[in-house]
């Protein structure tokens, strides 16, 4: 099949977990044998940290303006047998109309902040989605599973909403040797949401260790933040640099968004990657969560500073090491790129078997 995607970025992942998202897919996608064209706004603070400017698996299209997308690009959409608008693409509601009208194919909204979008469609933010264009797309892709599916479609009228769960590609994401340098860390964009998290369950829990080593990566951490001594801070990590980082750590930190941590069942990119390497993870608790990972056993959930100091000191060098085997041997079972792809193909024929499209 042809598929058109009009996404956040596919070429910088730079403050984004979309482009590792669409890139796993994409190539998995092309794997299957399908075509695909990846369709992303030109914008200053991705052109100047393109880490993938020139992607193999699909053929790219950059766009300055949406008169530019609609008569550059009208002929592709029109000729697709998929088209996918994607959540965060810049004046989303507009781009997703056109996309409506003009495709003759499937349509979807690929939503990768499920919970965020519905929060902001209550609220009547209407930044990239409003409650009428869900009800034109064929099918709404979510990052979130469990009861937000049956709220898609009775309450916002969507005709299919599907669980599409991010993925890891296991080529990128696999354990190898490295040198233990962290106690824990984490990977993640600076929120206001997550952040008295993170302080709780590495930062205080780094104060409370000062003879191991930790570290948090990411971009836009306010210069105020007061760290522990032993907490390293890396301003970007770019996604070549993941799997040393993070098979450089004893135990690695998830933590999740507000917003997801109250619709649950919406597993981040970062867990599969982490689980994929093989590290075991301490993670902040949302409903569902034991539908990906068994806690205790391939996960370890922390409440408090005292849940992760109770980890380190307790928990053998035996026992951390299978945790991260038991966690990565789920991945390899159900949360590949590979499996992913497959599930979308699969929806896009249940569209067809329906009459939907």
């Amino acid at each position: 099949m042809k598929f058109v995607i009009i996404g956040l970025s596919v070429t910088s992942s730079w403050g984004n977990g979309h482009a590792t998202t669409y890139r796993a897919l994409l190539r998995e996608l092309a794997n299957l044998g399908h075509e695909i064209l990846f369709l992303e706004k030109d914008v200053p603070w991705y052109s100047g940290h393109r880490d993938m400017p020139q992607p193999t698996f699909c053929e790219l299209g950059l766009y300055k303006t949406n008169e530019e997308l609609k008569s550059k690009y009208r002929e592709a959409v029109a000729g697709a047998d998929v088209v996918i608008v994607g959540s965060y693409v810049q004046q989303g509601v507009e781009v997703g109309n056109w996309a409506i009208d003009t495709a003759t194919g499937a349509t979807a909204f690929y939503d990768i902040d499920t919970p965020v979008t519905l929060a902001k469609l209550e609220r009547q933010d209407y930044e990239y989605l409003d409650p009428a264009t869900i009800g034109r797309y064929d099918m709404y892709l979510s990052f979130s599973g469990g009861p937000i599916l049956e709220h898609l479609e009775q309450h916002y009228g969507s005709p299919m909403a599907k669980a599409l769960y991010c993925s890891v590609d296991t080529k990128l994401y696999f354990p190898e040797e490295q040198p233990l340098k962290w106690q824990m860390g984490y990977l993640g964009t600076y929120s206001d949401d997550r952040q008295p998290t993170v302080e709780n369950l590495l930062n205080k829990a780094a104060a409370h260790f000062p003879e191991e080593e930790f570290v948090v990566a990411g971009p836009q951490y306010p210069k105020d933040i007061s760290w522990s001594q032993n907490v390293q801070r890396i301003e970007h990590l770019p996604p070549a640099q993941h799997r040393k980082f993070y098979n450089s750590q004893k135990f690695t930190l998830n933590v999740t968004r507000e917003d997801m941590i109250k619709a649950g069942y919406s597993p981040s990119v970062r867990l599969f990657e982490a689980a994929a390497c093989g590290v075991p993870i301490i993670s902040d608790h949302w409903d569902g969560i034991e539908s990906i990972f068994e806690p205790g056993k391939e996960i370890l959930i922390a409440h408090s500073t005292e849940d992760v100091l109770e980890y380190f000191f307790n928990i053998s060098e035996e026992e951390r090491k299978q945790i991260g085997i038991n966690a990565r041997t789920k991945v390899l079972k159900y949360h590949t790129a590979k499996a992913r792809a497959r599930e979308l193909v699969d929806y896009v024929d249940q569209l067809k078997e329906t009459s939907k499209v």
